[in-house]
């Protein structure tokens, strides 16, 4: 979270800006983490924060090879999710770029990152695991629906 000081002592709280990568194989499924550390027990597609300078494509990009190792074709747009859950939770705002690529033809997801995830499974897509992550559930619901953004109120 970004806490912005002012001289007058006040703090404003910073909106994050994250990307979240729905990965689809020829079966339809999609590619889903289960998260531990700060996040368990919840399951989450790949992601995470855009670094500043960064496309959304590239920050997605970035994070499939980080977090699973795979090298993914340049991402579409699905849409965007505002994560209120979070907010509400930990206090941590974050407005997350949802992204859709097909999983490449070479290499499985590895476990690059043992300490944020137990391992990668495929998943159905209209069945995800439980507990799912707010953002990502909200992200695959746009995917299936073919929608861009639905209102969720706080």
């Amino acid at each position: 979270m970004v806490e912005l000081k002012f001289a007058d002592g006040g703090i404003e709280m910073a909106v994050n800006v994250g990307v979240g990568v729905i990965i689809v194989n020829a079966d339809g499924q999609i590619l889903m983490g289960k998260r531990c550390g700060s996040h368990a027990p919840y399951w989450s597609i790949p992601g995470g924060h855009v670094e500043a300078g960064e496309s959304f494509e590239q920050a997605a990009i970035r994070e499939v090879a980080e977090e699973c190792a795979l090298q993914i074709a340049t991402p579409h747009f699905v849409g965007v999710t505002n994560n209120l859950q979070t907010w509400r939770d930990e206090g941590v705002h974050t407005v997350s770029i949802i992204m859709q690529v097909a999983a490449p033809s070479v290499g499985e997801a590895q476990r690059c990152e043992p300490h944020k995830c137990e391992g990668w499974q495929w998943c159905d897509p209209r069945q995800l695991p439980q507990p799912c992550f707010e953002a990502c559930r909200q992200g695959v619901a746009l995917w299936l629906t073919r929608q861009h953004y639905q209102a969720t109120h706080g």
